[in-house]
């Protein structure tokens, strides 16, 4: 198990937010406790526009259809050197260039949601409701909880959890996010509402982690979840204060692994904001907003997976389908070696 692998879900206090394993169909309190997340609804406040205009503004418009340019570069040949699928969407929102290689195909969220939960939460609490305080016991802490276990005895406030759920990818601390907005299904619900009619969530960690391959549950797409995290990070989807808390902790990420994928295959100097994830079959995820110095910020996403439920993740091939990636855009001010050397398989 790798460290950016959290795996504990806790376990309900309340029978609308279960945290049960198996897919369930929401009641009806829970339907309407989900009509209350969507960030487009149009009984928004002033900071939250109303539907008509939040489906506008909520996305950030790219440049001319006719400026951009679809690259395709090399992943096939990176593919069959690790036994891996790989699937890339890139974005240069400056230009409207993309890369893509398997950008529709389904691959597992993993940890990746956690970005998305703490979206979520920053939605319906605002930045103002962050300090409530959430309490657990030791039987939520069912697998790793690197920073949730250290503070049974006094609980953590929201803030606190979404900075562990995104920076460390705390497992307990991803669950009670969402389970503080009413479960998967309503974490489901605000994805539709920014305007992603792909990617589902239907399991708390650890159940995640086992869903086997061709099953759509707990899925997306790289496509998009980039899409996602352009209209959360560089859109209007979240009002500014919340939009800076959340990159804030995104570049800050503190995974081991964090260090290995996308920002191993940049030059030193891009900022990146990253949420990383890695699960059984040997997938390994990194979605990020990456700010070059003298460039529009690249929305990118690298989602792989390998053959065999204990097959090796590799931070090594997102190093490198980073690289090769970023090759193909042509971005001004790329020079030099990456931040950090790509080894192979």
């Amino acid at each position: 198990m790798t460290p950016d692998r959290s795996t504990t879900p806790v376990r309900s206090t309340t029978p609308d937010r279960s945290m049960n394993p198996s897919r369930t169909t929401p009641s009806r309190r829970a339907l309407l406790a989900v009509a209350a997340l969507l960030p487009l609804s149009a009984c928004g406040t002033d900071d939250r526009p109303a539907d008509h205009a939040r489906r506008r503004s909520a996305t950030p418009t790219g440049p001319p259809p006719g400026r951009a340019t679809v690259h395709r570069p090399r992943l096939a040949d990176l593919e069959r050197e690790y036994g891996a699928r790989v699937g890339v969407y890139a974005l240069a929102t400056g230009t409207g260039a993309t890369v893509v290689h398997r950008a529709g195909e389904r691959f597992a969220f993993c940890s990746t949601f956690k970005a998305l939960a703490a979206a979520a939460v920053l939605h319906h609490r605002s930045a103002s409701g962050l300090d409530r305080r959430v309490t657990y016991t030791e039987a939520d802490l069912r697998s790793t909880a690197p920073v949730t276990g250290k503070h049974v005895a006094t609980g953590m406030t929201l803030r606190e959890l979404c900075d562990a759920a995104v920076r460390f990818s705390d497992g307990t601390a991803g669950n009670l996010l969402m389970r503080d907005i009413g479960g998967p299904a309503a974490l489901t619900a605000y994805l539709r509402g920014l305007g992603d009619t792909t990617s589902r969530m239907d399991h708390y960690e650890p159940e995640l982690h086992d869903v086997p391959p061709d099953d759509p549950a707990d899925t997306t797409t790289p496509q998009a979840i980039a899409t996602d995290f352009r209209t959360l990070l560089l859109g209007t989807a979240l009002p500014l204060r919340e939009r800076r808390l959340l990159m804030g902790w995104l570049s800050r990420n503190a995974t081991p692994v964090g260090a290995r994928r996308i920002r191993a295959g940049l030059p030193g100097d891009w900022k990146v904001a990253d949420k990383t994830g890695t699960g059984d079959y040997g997938r390994a995820n990194d979605i990020a907003v990456v700010h070059p110095p003298r460039s529009s910020p690249l929305v990118l996403a690298v989602m792989t997976d390998r053959p065999g439920r204990d097959a090796e993740p590799s931070d090594a091939l997102i190093a490198e389908a980073t690289r090769r990636t970023v090759a193909a855009l042509k971005l001004p001010g790329l020079r030099g070696r990456p931040s950090a050397s790509i080894t192979g398989p």
